[in-house]
């Protein structure tokens, strides 16, 4: 019997999506056996690095990918966003999930809002200017932790929608932007699989989503033309219509707080080169 070692992060967010891959897998392969490992990254063990600057880029992946390189594990489920745009060609993403809500959403009220995300701190000072924005860190149980105590006098926490839904705490939410509101992170609520280079993962065909896989390429190619890492303010949002991807970009120049937007559209064949055009055309119109 084939043994599938899969690795994550250790959060109970990330394991809530380990399973989520895990449960696919077995419907349609239920004679595999899976096995979980659990692995700590940098950005789990020091947060502190994500307040500072913007030197973060692999945070959250270098151990995991360590552990694929080694073949302690066969592979790896991230969470899009946390991969970095350029990664080892020798674990590339071998698979993408059917994409969760991409948007993200207000738990609480205005007032003292907390995020841990430059990109979405940006956009809320300009969508609430009446209210205070301030870094919040720490996994989602944490952040909403913090909330219902008091913490920092906050009132309200801006997170993404996927992973409360995968928590089961969709009822916490009070308000869910759209794009034009706050613009989600490029591959947002879509789960990633790495592994390993020519290896045969025959086991994840029936898993990878098609759509979700030529939207992550459109707006990780935005991204990537923009040199943006983890922490650099960029958001993007592609969705697939009549066979035409819609790709929408934005880009904030944080120093003087100026957003530079743009939308394209084309073939879903071409989702890459849509994102590298958008990349260059925000700066232009």
């Amino acid at each position: 019997m084939l043994e599938i070692k899969i690795g994550t992060r250790g959060s109970p967010l990330a394991l809530a999506q380990t399973e989520i891959i895990k449960r696919e897998i077995l419907s349609s392969w239920p004679d595999l056996t899976i096995k979980v490992i659990p692995i700590k990254t940098s950005g789990d063990k020091n947060m502190s690095p994500f307040l500072k600057n913007n030197n973060n880029k692999g945070m959250f992946t270098f151990e995991i990918e360590n552990a694929l390189l080694n073949h302690e594990i066969d592979f790896a489920v991230h969470s899009l966003k946390d991969l970095p745009v350029k990664i080892n060609p020798d674990l590339p993403v071998i698979a993408y999930s059917r994409r969760g809500n991409p948007f993200d959403a207000l738990i609480g009220i205005e007032g003292v809002i907390g995020s841990s995300s430059l990109r979405r701190r940006l956009q809320l000072e300009k969508l609430f200017p009446d209210s205070k924005i301030i870094p919040v860190r720490g996994n989602i149980n944490t952040r909403i932790n913090k909330l219902d105590s008091g913490e920092f006098s906050i009132t309200g926490l801006v997170l993404a929608c996927a992973g409360l839904e995968r928590l089961g705490l969709e009822n916490r939410i009070t308000k869910i932007f759209n794009e034009d509101e706050i613009m989600p992170a490029p591959g947002q609520g879509i789960l990633a699989c790495q592994g390993r280079k020519n290896e045969n993962y025959f086991y994840l065909d029936t898993l990878h989503n098609k759509i979700s896989g030529f939207c992550a390429m459109a707006e990780r190619s935005f991204s990537c033309a923009l040199n943006a890492g983890c922490n650099v303010p960029v958001g993007a949002y592609a969705k697939i219509v009549d066979d035409r991807l819609i790709l929408k970009g934005l880009y904030i120049d944080e120093d003087n707080k100026k957003f530079y937007r743009g939308e394209i559209s084309g073939n879903f064949n071409q989702a890459e080169e849509l994102g590298k055009i958008l990349a260059k055309e925000i700066f232009i119109s």
